[in-house]
């Protein structure tokens, strides 16, 4: 395990940490490439995730569709599939990292990268609706596989020519690669953590059981996860968000004061706890922009497929469906989260811990003479007197949980009996002055990812709502995005080797799922995050170099109106399902939403 952490550790420092040099720091490649992405588009769609938002939620709401169109699913099921891809462990565990380990102001980040995510995520669904393969020819048995394909694999390949075909094939391997990973066993990974830190329930048992629930689900295809996501998007957000809302109005005179905290942090901050030092403010917008992305997904790539499925035979009518999806991920649910965590302070707040010392969480840190905890390279035995770390030559290796120093240490749970001896990295033991040996110690310590969420709905709700909320929540979005990411992964897999392969895909999806349950945490996230970097450059790529295409249809699509047409034949079609087949009926006014 730690061979593969040393390997995941490296490919992240290239793919995150390397970049553009700017004023003596480097600004990383990936976050260079999707905030100019998102501005570029932005600016050559005339700020559309401004201007067209209504229109995205008219469409979504279903007055315009048209069920004899071409398509697996209704606009809705499209947006409730990708959302439940989208709406997952971002908003729970995603934020809390983000504010670890860049501050407050990290949430600020996260909003810019939603919103011109939007106009990415515009950009990327039109092309994958432009672009999908329609299946006319009767697949049985094949048919619970859906009729439709989409995704930027196709778009390269048929929007840029067959030239570019190896770029589409790399990304399908990709995104199929970093579907077992980030949409799936990272979710499985907090569920089980949550459950193990709060419930008990051994990790390898929840992830049985979610394995399992997944199973059930995805073997039916898209329009099965349609009809799951349907009920089960619109569900989870509510009860998570009415938790949030119910904690922000208890602390209604702590809001303004809280954003003037986020955007003084995001421009002059102090960083987060495992943050502190030079170049801060860089950590902060990179950390903001990592969670923003893994959040929303705008750009990624992933989000498309699901679209590419809705019934309508116009583009842009899902484009527009695709702004709403950012703006209720990020800018609502994750600002839900943020809230909460400021408001109730717990982001910096230590906590009575168990450190389990070969556990996932546990690290070992040197505290440079800036605040900055470095990793401890190799293996080394570390001195404790009384509790506290014994510095030699002015330095000590320190014991971290959530990468941040623990001090002091005891050996009783009640923390009345300070440690003494030392700690041994490579051996994950500590040995006291005495000659006991302990694999926990016990100390107070800062919480992390989907724990440190709980934390704050626990400070912020009385008696054990704020757990009992969370729990669910962390359930529920974990399952939902791994139904959604199995559908991506397997049109990944249909595209590279046909409709045979979808089926094996899916039973090793599960298997990752059963997997991701027990990798430690760091890695998985970690290892998500080398996949993700390195799957939105072609996209991106393609979304700039097809942007004209993209121009040309929105202004055809809000010159022509074809929503008005659409709206009659929803209600034609309504009047059929009610009545059966009937004449009459004025059109409606089509007013442009």
């Amino acid at each position: 395990m730690e061979i593969l952490e040393n390997i995941v550790n490296t490919a992240s420092r290239y793919i995150w940490d390397a970049g553009l040099p700017v004023r003596g720091y480097e600004i990383p490649w990936v976050v260079v490439a999707l905030l100019g992405t998102g501005i570029f588009l932005t600016v050559r769609l005339g700020l559309l995730q401004l201007r067209k938002l209504g229109h995205g939620f008219a469409v979504t709401s279903g007055i315009y569709d048209d069920p004899n169109e071409p398509g697996d699913v209704s606009h809705f099921q499209a947006l409730t599939t990708a959302l439940s891809a989208t709406v997952g462990i971002g908003n729970i565990a995603g934020v809390a990292i983000a504010i670890h380990w860049g501050g407050p102001g990290a949430l600020f980040w996260m909003w810019m990268t939603a919103f011109l995510g939007m106009a990415t995520k515009y950009s990327e669904v039109t092309l994958a609706q432009k672009y999908r393969d329609v299946e006319t020819q009767d697949l049985d048995p094949y048919k619970w596989e859906g009729s439709v394909s989409g995704g930027p694999m196709y778009y390269i390949e048929r929007g840029l020519g067959p030239a570019w075909k190896p770029l589409a094939v790399f990304f399908a391997a990709m995104l199929g690669t970093t579907a077992f990973l980030t949409g799936n066993a990272i979710q499985a990974n907090t569920v089980a953590d949550t459950m193990k830190t709060f419930v008990g329930v051994p990790v390898w048992i929840t992830g049985l059981v979610t394995a399992s629930i997944v199973a059930l689900v995805i073997i039916g295809g898209i329009s099965r996860i349609g009809k799951v996501t349907g009920i089960l998007a619109p569900s989870m957000a509510a009860i998570y968000v009415a938790g949030a809302l119910v904690i922000i109005g208890l602390n209604y005179d702590s809001v303004i004061p809280a954003f003037g905290l986020i955007f003084r942090e995001a421009f002059q901050p102090t960083a987060g706890v495992a943050g502190t030092g030079v170049g801060v403010f860089l950590m902060t917008m990179m950390w903001g922009v990592k969670r923003g992305l893994f959040s929303n997904e705008a750009g990624q790539g992933s989000a498309p497929i699901a679209h590419a499925a809705a019934k309508t035979d116009e583009p842009v009518s899902e484009g527009v469906v695709a702004l709403v999806e950012p703006f209720i991920d990020t800018i609502v649910i994750c600002t839900m989260t943020g809230l909460v965590i400021i408001l109730t302070g717990v982001f910096s707040a230590r906590v009575p811990t168990e450190i389990t010392l070969g556990a996932g969480d546990i690290s070992y840190v040197i505290q440079q003479a800036n605040g900055n905890y470095d990793d401890l390279d190799g293996s080394a035995q570390i001195a404790i007197e009384d509790g506290r770390y014994v510095e030699r030559e002015g330095v000590a290796a320190r014991v971290a949980w959530h990468e941040v120093a623990v001090e002091p240490l005891y050996v009783d749970a009640e923390r009345t009996q300070p440690f003494s001896g030392v700690v041994f990295t490579d051996r994950a033991e500590a040995v006291a002055a005495d000659g006991s040996t302990f694999s926990v110690l016990y100390g107070e310590a800062v919480e992390s990812g989907a724990p440190l969420t709980m934390l704050a709905f626990q400070h912020g709700l009385p008696g054990d709502w704020g757990k009992i909320i969370v729990v669910i929540s962390v359930f529920l979005f974990a399952i939902s995005t791994a139904i959604s990411w199995s559908y991506y992964g397997d049109r990944c897999a249909n595209y590279l080797f046909g409709h045979r392969a979808v089926l094996p895909y899916k039973f090793v999806f599960v298997t990752m799922h059963f997997v991701g349950s027990i990798l430690t945490l760091a890695v998985a996230w970690t290892l998500g995050d080398v996949f993700l970097g390195i799957v939105i450059l072609p996209n991106l790529l393609a979304l700039i170099l097809l942007s004209p295409q993209v121009v040309e249809m929105t202004k055809s699509y809000f010159a022509r109106k074809p929503w008005i047409e659409n709206r009659e034949a929803h209600r034609r079609s309504k009047q059929q399902r009610r009545y059966g087949p009937i004449g009459g009926g004025g059109p409606s006014s089509g007013a442009d939403d």
